[in-house]
């Protein structure tokens, strides 16, 4: 399955449609199964006769494959939320229970980064695509501090500061509400910012950088 953010050291990832998943694998390594057994178990919660709905299935638990170290073709699934929470309801012991929680967390901190990577791509479609190129494993904060930095420049707060201050309902792209010089401005700083971030990797210096730029765009327009 193809990643758009690659998984953690527990093997939680978002897919190309902005979901969270979990490698069975992994599942089968921090609960201390042999993977066979966990294939086993999903096997049976996803029959025909198990209860749950074809629909369920086709969208919690997605077949995939990987290569073992002998360069063998082997299934694997790529698990929601809901999935992984069908899957693990029967493990038990204080050892289940510890990843149990531990998982849940890691599932909530990885849609937390969704969904600021699909609110930054709405306003920032250019610099996120970057962003991703630029950082093997990309955190929330290589989006949100990028993003805020050239809000706060142009409008003089971040998206969400603005929103609240607007009435603006929480996760809604500000876009709209912006006028014409406001929006040329944090797109052409967007594409000087894909730059610097290849060149200067320190944060200030490219705060300042753009600053000066956009002072210089100024002045040029006056």
């Amino acid at each position: 399955m193809k990643e758009l953010i690659p998984k953690d050291e527990y093997g939680i990832f978002a897919d190309t449609k902005d979901t969270a998943r979990v490698d069975s694998l992994f599942v089968a390594e921090f609960f201390e199964k042999q993977h066979k057994h966990v294939l086993r178990d999903i096997a049976k919660i996803t029959e025909p006769k198990s209860g749950l709905s074809k629909k369920f299935t086709k969208s919690n638990f997605e077949l995939t494959y990987y290569k073992d170290s002998t360069g063998r073709k082997l299934p694997c699934y790529a698990m929601t939320r809901d999935g992984f929470t069908i899957l693990v309801m029967g493990y038990t012991g204080q050892k289940a229970m510890h990843f149990k929680e531990l998982y849940i967390r890691r599932f909530n901190e990885m849609e937390e980064f969704i969904k600021s990577l699909v609110s930054a791509r709405k306003e920032f479609p250019l610099l996120t695509e970057n962003i991703k190129l630029l950082h093997e494993n990309p955190k929330p904060y290589h989006f949100s501090n990028e993003c805020d930095m050239i809000n706060r420049i142009v409008i003089g707060m971040s998206a969400k500061q603005f929103r609240l201050a607007n009435g603006i309902e929480k996760g809604k792209s500000i876009r709209p509400y912006l006028n014409d010089e406001q929006i040329s401005m944090i797109e052409t700083l967007q594409r000087v910012d894909i730059g610097l971030l290849v060149s200067v990797p320190d944060y200030e210096q490219r705060k300042r950088y753009l600053e000066w730029y956009i002072t210089k765009m100024k002045d040029k327009d006056i």
